[in-house]
């Protein structure tokens, strides 16, 4: 992903609220089968991690973009924007 794809998707992720919270419980079969569920109907989402989730921000974020094969767009503090592209209809034409 280039920067300008990546700041172009900044933007957008800028009006959408976080749909997902990681806390203590940290990473578990169904929070990443949810975050692929959004990522399908969505392509763009953002979710939060919690001061009581067991890594850090980045660690996080990272394993969940692996497991998701999605692209880790940013982390502003505790908030984390993820995009993958729709196999079909993909609603986000990246420049």
């Amino acid at each position: 992903m280039t920067s300008k794809q990546r700041a172009y998707l900044r933007a957008l992720a800028n009006k959408i609220s976080p749909i997902f919270q990681v806390g203590k419980n940290g990473l578990n079969d169904n929070l990443i089968k949810q975050i692929n569920d959004a990522l399908e109907a969505r392509e763009l989402i953002k979710f939060k991690i919690l001061e009581t989730a067991p890594d850090d921000n980045y660690s996080l974020a990272q394993s969940i973009a692996s497991d998701t094969n999605s692209d880790l767009v940013q982390i502003v503090g505790n908030i984390a924007t993820l995009y993958r592209k729709k196999k079909n209809n993909s609603k986000i034409q990246l420049p």
